[in-house]
């Protein structure tokens, strides 16, 4: 787990340049550092380290190995750097920018491939020789040996830019679900791609502007991540499954504008398996793939533990590991790492103890404070790059900021199960309006009345969901205020301002949530973990940590987007595959749980009990500040949901994070 840096200049630029942009990033890779430069495309690649850079990496004989420190560089006219967080191989062999045996190919590379000993494994079986242990040198020899389509054979996270220079060719991927990120920006002195927007920074022409049509989505829908866009105008991000091959020269560089948008190929489009079979038959495939899954997950070098929220996702893969780990007869007690709350009804201690005394793990408990949560909002959102916009991001930089307190450096996690398992009380709005429109009216009566007994659902909520989908847009826009939600055309936002026009970002990017699949397949590619993904990288790289994520192995994703949708939703009980597998390795309490928190704050609470005098004042400075965003209906609509008078929704934090991201990046509107 690393950071990545490549800059290309239009015209040769000072080393200083890469090392400020990799020096931005230290917290992704404290372990080591390494600098490739090219002072012309046809010269002999230099090899550089840095402060960060161990001792061994520079006496020792790989031919990726540094010899001087990056001080002693002047100016380059192609840069690639690294920083690494050691996992694998920690020894100065995993050192990079790593070139392949023949010097051709280069990479600087940030995730981890699981399946990386059985990849190397069929290479040695071709006549290919390895000379680490890492998983870096294993892409390297797939690339060399499949061409392009290595990538279909990785299961992992990554992001990487490989360089080969027998083609001048720069190929520059991301994984399948985009839990790693990639960005990139052109300005009229270069190209630069990185792993944090911040890196963008410190480089010549930067200007930070609003792109108002993704604060508008932002602010209005809460929504973030959703498209290759980001809050920062003319900065992209490759989506998940998606790679751009460059060329370096010249020709290539006279087609681009600053700010402008690199065509991209997608690599992976995720398929649902064919489903045949029974309940029984769903139930041993799911396990055995999640087994496998989270097995090969605690492949490391360094200590794993896991983020335990007490809910079913992360239970079931604390108790998962804890059965791997009795299996293997290993005496080293798992580390749980756990966001708990003094207000009573967000508090899921008393779930994380039942499974904390079922495993015998020794458990780390964190209570996130509202006076910590202005403390850190300024330090969390520089590490975020972008706005985030409900607390519960909070919570979880408190448990990785505890992890690595305590010395783990690998934590697994529960992200991606909702969004396949249809896990989210949503979904039963998309179950009734399917039932309704395939004529299955008993079946439809059967499962208003359970989830009315099991989650307090109303007939008259059920109606709307199931009406919903039939509705010309201006009368969906008029349901939606009646539930308390967005609508098209804000009062408080000055949209001319913004450059934008009103409109559903939902609808912009074509999302269907006409079948229990269709939704998964939108909440999983764009509208909800995509910007969990952003949180869950952001806040485990602060704090020098890599987070995994088993439920979403692509083997498991695909699987369970193929099983029909009574194995994920029936009868008002959500995750029923999940449930069924986890029988006898889950806690029966756990198992059954029917309410839904994951690492939440008592952000209610907090808004419009504990202290809502201090949201009303941060909020009436940020919209001072920005008048020309943020119109006098602000302080009236935020009143009102604080004081009670209007549904609760995020949306005074929204404001008060944007407020912030503006000011911690110097963002103009202009």
């Amino acid at each position: 787990m690393c950071g990545i840096t490549v800059y290309i200049p239009f015209g040769k630029q000072s080393a200083e340049i890469i090392k400020k942009m990799n020096d931005s990033i230290r917290h992704r890779g404290p372990d080591d550092e390494g600098f490739l430069v090219f002072n012309s495309m046809e010269a002999k690649p230099e090899m550089y380290g840095g402060k960060d850079t161990p001792a061994q990496c520079y006496s020792s004989v790989y031919p990726y190995s540094p010899k001087l420190s990056l001080d002693t560089a002047k100016k380059f006219s192609f840069a690639m750097a690294h920083r690494r967080l050691a996992i694998l191989d920690i020894s100065p062999a995993g050192h990079q920018p790593m070139c392949s045996s023949d010097g051709q190919v280069w990479i600087v590379y940030n995730g981890e491939i699981y399946n990386f000993i059985e990849l190397r494994q069929n290479l040695v079986e071709v006549g290919v020789q390895f000379h680490s242990n890492s998983d870096t040198e294993v892409i390297l020899a797939a690339y060399q040996y499949w061409g392009r389509e290595f990538l279909t054979k990785l299961n992992g996270m990554f992001a990487f830019a490989i360089y080969d220079n027998s083609k001048k060719t720069i190929l520059i991927a991301r994984d399948r679900f985009g839990i790693k990120p990639i960005y990139y920006w052109i300005s009229n002195q270069g190209i630069a791609f990185a792993s944090e927007i911040k890196q963008f920074t410190v480089l010549p022409g930067w200007k930070a502007e609003v792109n108002g049509q993704r604060a508008y989505d932002f602010l209005n829908w809460g929504v973030s991540d959703h498209t290759s866009e980001t809050l920062f105008k003319g900065v992209y991000q490759l989506r998940g499954g998606e790679a751009m091959e460059l060329s370096i020269n010249s020709s290539t560089f006279n087609t681009l504008r600053a700010g402008e948008k690199i065509s991209s190929y997608c690599w992976y489009h995720l398929q649902a398996h064919n489903f045949h079979g029974d309940v029984q038959t769903a139930t041993q495939n799911f396990k055995n793939l999640l087994f496998d899954s989270v097995r090969l997950r605690l492949r490391a070098d360094v200590p794993v533990g896991s983020c335990l929220s007490g809910g079913l996702d992360s239970s079931a893969i604390v108790c998962v590991v804890n059965s791997i780990l009795r299996e293997s007869s290993v005496a080293v007690a798992q580390k749980t790492f756990s966001a708990c709350s003094e207000v009573e009804r967000f508090d899921e201690k008393k779930f994380v103890d039942v499974v904390v005394q079922h495993t015998k793990v020794k458990a780390h408990y964190v209570y996130p404070s509202l006076e910590s949560l202005f403390e850190e909002n300024r330090k969390i959102t520089w590490y975020q790059d972008e706005p985030y916009n409900t607390t519960s991001a909070y919570a979880q930089w408190n448990v990785f900021k505890i992890a690595r307190q305590n010395g783990v450096v690998v934590v697994l996690d529960g992200q991606g199960a909702d969004e396949q398992l249809a896990g989210y009380h949503r979904f039963f709005g998309t179950l009734f309006s399917t039932l309704f429109r395939q004529f299955q009216w008993l079946a439809l009566l059967r499962e208003i009345k359970a989830t009315k007994k099991i989650h307090g659902y109303s007939e008259k909520l059920a109606a709307m969901q199931i009406m919903y989908p039939f509705l010309p847009q201006a009368a969906k826009y008029f349901l939606l205020k009646q539930l308390g939600r967005s609508s098209s055309n804000p009062s408080w936002l000055n949209l001319k301002a913004l450059g934008v026009k009103p409109c559903d970002p939902f609808l912009k990017i074509g999302v269907k949530n006409e079948t229990i699949t269709d939704r998964s397949y939108w909440e999983l590619t764009t509208t909800n973990l995509q910007k969990l993904l952003h949180w869950e990288d952001r806040n485990s790289m602060a704090h020098s940590i890599e987070a995994r994520l088993p439920f979403l192995d692509y083997r498991l994703v695909e699987t369970v987007m193929g099983m029909p949708d009574h194995l994920k939703i029936s009868s008002g009980i959500t995750k029923v595959v999940l449930r069924e597998a986890m029988r006898g390795i889950l806690p029966d309490q756990i198992r059954n749980r029917m309410d839904k928190l994951g690492f939440v704050t008592p952000e209610q609470v907090w808004v419009c009990e504990f202290n809502p005098d201090l949201f009303k004042k941060k909020i009436q400075e940020i919209v001072l500040k920005h008048n020309k965003i943020f119109n006098s209906d602000t302080i009236k609509i935020t009143d009102d949901i604080i004081d009670g008078r209007r549904k609760y929704s995020s949306l005074p934090w929204r404001i008060i994070s944007f407020g912030v991201w503006m000011e911690q990046f110097n963002v103009q509107c202009l």
